[in-house]
């Protein structure tokens, strides 16, 4: 055997030794004490389930090592909490770990079995959150795996995604009636939206209505046609008013 072939012999067999005793060092670091999870913090997460969902997250986490993240066990922790949409684990070594929580935005509360469930943009239902302050969606309609997918309901509930936060924080309920997709403000009139198109030019229109001192007193606002919206019911002016002004 020449001598090469005799030094690579050696540097294969130093290499197996060195594997065979590294590697299983490796998989018990892994899941050593000296790595384990000893502070969680949880971020992205708003409204009355926070608290549960963090000690959910927190109890799962600290059976962890921050080189052996399980993200399919801190998802199966949350399991309960149908607002939670998705996670994100960042370590920090060594003892760290920071999960960030992607969380549905309810914008309204759909009337499903006689209670109030409040159900996101996407139809889907937010079941254990709280409905308060809620607009309430005048559709009824069963859900099926924890979705609403019935077309209707998910018109209504697509106009309340559509619509600009400080709008929707207004509206008190969404309902299909004579003239289509509608919804009721507090303290302010019916706005008609016709069919589910252009919702965002309808509400833009709508916003900008409700903005002009001219449509105060107004029943209802016509959306129909978001380029020529028509505000409705207005109450007759008193005969003196311009020699008041």
């Amino acid at each position: 055997m020449s001598f090469a072939r005799r030094r690579r012999t050696r540097v294969i067999l130093g290499v197996v030794a060195a594997a065979v005793v590294l590697v299983p060092l490796a998989v018990w670091f892994r899941t050593s004490s000296f790595v384990r999870v000893e502070h969680v913090r949880v971020t992205g997460l708003d409204g009355s389930q926070a608290s549960a969902i963090r000690g959910a997250l927190t109890e799962a986490a600290l059976e962890m090592t921050v080189l052996d993240v399980h993200d399919d066990e801190l998802k199966a922790a949350v399991e309960p909490y149908p607002v939670v949409r998705s996670l994100r684990a960042k370590t920090d070594f060594p003892h760290g770990l920071t999960i960030t929580v992607n969380a549905y935005e309810p914008v309204g509360a759909l009337k499903t079995g006689g209670d109030l469930t409040p159900v996101s943009g996407d139809g889907t239902l937010l079941r254990g959150s709280s409905a308060r302050g809620l607009a309430t969606v005048g559709i009824r309609t069963a859900a099926d795996g924890g979705r609403v997918r019935d077309a209707e309901a998910l018109k209504a509930i697509h106009l309340l995604a559509s619509a600009p936060a400080p709008l929707r924080n207004r509206i008190a309920h969404v309902y299909r009636g004579p003239e289509g997709l509608a919804a009721t403000l507090e303290n302010g009139p019916k706005l008609y939206f016709g069919g589910g198109s252009r919702l965002v030019a309808k509400w833009e229109a709508a916003a900008q209505v409700l903005a002009d001192r001219t449509s105060k007193g107004a029943s209802y606002v016509d959306l129909r046609v978001p380029e020529r919206p028509v505000a409705g019911g207005l109450q007759p002016r008193p005969a003196n008013s311009q020699a008041q002004l």
